[in-house]
């Protein structure tokens, strides 16, 4: 090794760095937009080009493994006396890597978001941070004064690519990606606290590790604000009745309480999934804010509706009157979407189940009707 990369050889490679990024810096504008632009095909591209996602997500996840290595080669070779790159290549090249990640997975946190709960926050968090990597001005201080912070958005970008490939490379489920993207986010986030042990100590010992506890405990408590960036509703329904073979609601009536209690109530989901994924979601009905019934529904990808899956309720408290709600969650407890209805003796006051699959987050786009491909019948359903 010493052989090959002798001081002539190393300089004459960092000047080729160097030059290739002066070169880059003033179309350096084109990365973001081809990189939202990546992450949207791979998105909508999954299930029929499957290849094209999974070599996109490969192709994200080894830009990582540069960047993560960066810092252990520059150290080798500055203990070997062989010169290295400067700060401000080296944060260049690290811009460009947060760059693509924040604009490859912006489509699928956007996309995947239910808008009308907590996972907005979210949302506009990873859009906050996709805008502070392309002003240079406020990200090259963040760089250079803020240490901290800035190992903190790192971990947060680890964080979002593994939370959107491993699904698409994997097939792992959203719970499984979830734990690993919160579990690489902790560990890359460690040199945050890592000023605490210059002056080894119990005291500081204990500080680190406490800090540590605290930023695991606190991301596990925020995953019901993460989307499943694997998933998302595309459309929803309330009926009184449901047609098996065809698979669609049926019927209209008012939610007075002596019609729930005749007919039921069917609660119709959609889900989009990669093709191959399979996963557990539940239907979970409140009544006034209070929980009652938890309804499992496994799930499997690949429709281009969405696989279609509903529950039936038919056992309902001595007074259903008041606002209920069915929220769809997946076993990591992280949000797909709700549905509201009001059940009233006053049949003007009542939501009315009138089957109609309405549409949910970007589905009503239908961006998908360009992409060739046939269609399947999945289905699966639970009856209360």
């Amino acid at each position: 090794m010493g052989a090959l990369l002798t001081p002539s050889r190393v300089n004459a490679i960092q000047q080729f760095v160097e030059r290739l990024i002066e070169r880059l810096k003033p179309w350096s504008w084109l990365w973001p937009p081809m990189a939202f632009a990546a992450g949207l095909g791979s998105f909508f591209l999954v299930d029929r080009q499957q290849w094209l996602g999974a070599a996109l997500a490969l192709g994200l996840l080894f830009t990582w493994v540069l960047l993560l290595s960066e810092s252990l080669i520059g150290r080798w070779l500055a203990r070997r006396g062989h010169p290295t790159l400067p700060r401000g290549a080296t944060t260049f090249i690290a811009q460009m890597i947060h760059q693509e990640t924040l604009f490859f997975t912006l489509p699928f946190i956007l996309i995947t978001t239910v808008w009308n709960s907590g996972q907005t926050l979210f949302a506009l968090f990873v859009v906050v941070m996709a805008l502070l990597s392309i002003i240079d001005p406020l990200y090259y201080k963040v760089a250079g004064r803020w240490r901290s912070l800035y190992f903190v958005f790192h971990a947060l970008c680890v964080f979002l690519v593994v939370l959107v490939t491993l699904p698409i490379m994997l097939h792992l489920t959203t719970g499984q990606s979830l734990f690993l993207a919160m579990s690489l986010m902790v560990l890359v986030a460690l040199p945050s606290f890592w000023h605490l042990l210059k002056r080894r100590s119990l005291k500081r010992w204990c500080a680190f590790l406490g800090l540590t506890l605290v930023l695991a405990y606190a991301a596990w408590l925020g995953r019901i604000w993460v989307p499943p960036a694997s998933l998302w509703m595309t459309s929803s329904a309330l009926s009184p009745a449901l047609n098996i073979q065809q698979r669609t609601p049926q019927g209209s009536i008012a939610l007075t309480p002596q019609a729930i209690r005749e007919n039921g109530l069917y609660v119709y989901t959609a889900i989009r999934a990669p093709r191959g994924l399979s996963e557990t979601i539940y239907h979970a009905w409140r009544h006034n804010g209070e929980p009652l019934d938890i309804v499992t529904l496994d799930i499997n990808g690949g429709r281009e509706q969405g696989y279609r899956a509903w529950s039936h309720k038919l056992n309902f408290p001595e007074d259903p009157t008041g606002d209920w709600r069915v929220d769809i969650m997946t076993d990591s407890g992280q949000r797909l979407g709700l549905i509201r209805f009001t059940v009233s003796e006053d049949p003007q006051k009542a939501s009315i189940a009138d089957s109609t699959i309405r549409p949910s987050g970007l589905s009503g786009l239908n961006l998908r009707r360009f992409v060739p491909g046939g269609r399947d019948n999945s289905e699966v359903s639970m009856d209360d």
